[in-house]
């Protein structure tokens, strides 16, 4: 491979058309990091309705006939992002042209063909990488990520010649563990793939078909989005069963820290109220007076501003923010609350319920505002992000490029890029936040009471503050670490 390599980088989300987490964000932004770093990209996505609305020049470029199995015919429609990104759309409007998300419908019910769906993803990215792809262009590295592009390169190792130099490699990204595409088996036949594929060293998992179990199988290399989540997921608490996969491919197993997309930069973002920048973090106390006003809250001066913007789900641990909330508003030294986020029905309504139980103390937004996110980030003090487990994250790295220091829980891509305030870390100049270890609402707590107490002294908050913002987040090393990735997927052994 030279150093150009050309990708065909796959995913079921793009940011900013079709986004329910951070994939959405890194499928915008990794790509674009890569071809500035030399690659010639392709990003293969469904072609969504607010895709399709977006490219409405969008080209078809080829017609797939129905491949075996129950999977329907479907074409390929090329366009051009504003800032230069080759788009592939994957064109089969009974599968994508559907209001809700990528995965559930607007009711939040999972789509009850998701398998055919991701398959005809998978099955179509396989044959772009493969000697029969009805392009003229042919991708070096088949770059999947997550279990919707999952089934991919079994189908390159089932169906497809992938012998010779020139034949394509393929690498897997695990986003989050916890999400395997797991479909029954009779859906084997469906896929168009061979009975032989369902063998426990194959797409078979504990009687199921696992997308993301066959991308682990069969990719070359396999990367996950932060160091530290790279170890957890070969053990057997963040392993989801996958565990010992991932110990015995370990040798191809690599975490690479998630960059962040360049938008999030307090000293040119337009949603601000103030911009600013680590020489004039005092003009940040605008964003919180501004913030403040937009969400209804008191103006309390000497209590910080405490700030959430996440899916409300037990995995991000709003359950234990829950659990300490009334202390952390009544018992001294006092705190507010904002939060932002849509996740589980029964947290959505805890957090209605706490706001109307401390009107002008406590706001819940429930629903996703790009913009409001920008707000919250800087108009907040502190940053909660409990989560009980976190592949990579991004929420704690733009805090800390925003001036507002993050408590986090020690795990994944949290623990790598927070450093907890102590006086060894202080003396050394990296503390840039506060974390805890056990996922219990007191960990929680004493953590939080320890970020509030440091608030609470200007010279030391001032101090984390630029210690954060000075971090180098962005994705120009991550592409590096990719390409890297490549080079080792293409000297894989015959």
């Amino acid at each position: 491979m030279s150093s150009a390599p050309r990708v065909l980088f796959v995913t079921s989300e793009i940011a900013p058309w079709q986004k329910t987490g951070g994939l959405g964000d890194i499928s915008a932004a990794l790509p674009a990091a890569l071809a500035s770093a030399g690659a010639d990209v392709r990003i293969l996505v469904p072609a969504y309705p607010a895709l399709t609305a977006a490219f409405p020049e969008a080209r078809e470029i080829a017609r797939m006939a129905p491949p075996a199995g129950t999977l329907p015919a479907s074409r390929l429609l090329a366009a051009t992002t504003a800032t230069g990104m080759p788009l592939l759309l994957l064109d089969c409007p009974d599968f994508f042209a559907r209001l809700g998300g990528p995965y559930q419908s607007p009711g939040r019910r999972n789509w009850p063909d998701n398998a055919l769906r991701f398959g005809l993803l998978s099955r179509v990215a396989a044959l772009l990488a493969s000697n029969d792809s009805p392009l003229d262009w042919r991708p070096d590295i088949l770059h999947c990520n997550d279990w919707p592009s999952g089934l991919a390169p079994a189908y390159l190792h089932y169906l497809y010649d992938r012998r010779g130099d020139a034949a394509c490699a393929s690498v897997m990204t695990i986003h989050n563990l916890a999400f395997q595409g797991l479909f029954p088996a009779q859906r084997l036949v469906d896929l168009g793939l061979p009975e032989a594929a369902f063998v426990y060293d194959g797409v078979e998992f504990h009687g199921q078909i696992s997308f993301l179990k066959a991308g682990l199988q069969f990719a070359d290399r396999i990367s996950t989005v932060s160091p530290t989540y790279a170890q957890e997921i070969q053990q057997d608490e963040l392993g989801f069963g996958l565990d010992g996969l991932l110990r015995y491919r370990s040798a191809d197993l690599r975490g690479i820290l998630n960059g962040v997309e360049a938008s999030w930069n307090s000293a040119t973002d337009p949603y601000l109220a103030q911009r600013y920048d680590a020489r004039h973090l005092a003009a940040k106390v605008k964003n919180r007076k501004a913030l403040a006003a937009e969400l209804g809250l008191i103006e309390e001066a000497a209590a910080p501003l405490l700030a959430i913007v996440s899916r409300l789900t037990e995995q991000k641990g709003v359950d234990l923010v829950l659990a300490i909330a009334d202390q952390l508003l009544d018992e001294p030294p006092r705190a507010q609350l904002a939060v932002l986020g849509n996740g589980e029905a029964e947290f959505e309504t805890a957090f209605r319920t706490l706001a109307a139980r401390h009107p002008g103390r406590v706001a819940a937004v429930i629903g996703f505002d790009e913009r409001l996110a920008h707000r919250f980030e800087a108009g907040a003090d502190i940053f909660l992000m409990p989560s009980r487990f976190e592949p990579c994250g991004l929420n704690q790295m733009y805090s800390l490029r925003y001036g507002t220091p993050p408590v986090v829980r020690a795990t994944g891509g949290l623990a790598d890029t927070v450093t907890d305030c102590t006086a060894q870390t202080l003396a050394a100049g990296s503390a840039n936040g506060f974390t805890f270890g056990p996922p219990d609402g007191a960990s929680l707590l004493a953590a939080t009471r320890r970020a509030i107490d440091a608030w609470h002294r200007p010279k030391l908050w001032r101090r984390l503050q630029k210690n954060g913002m000075a971090a180098d987040f962005s994705w120009a090393k991550a592409a590096a670490d990719y390409l890297d990735v490549y080079r080792a997927a293409r000297h894989r052994p015959a």
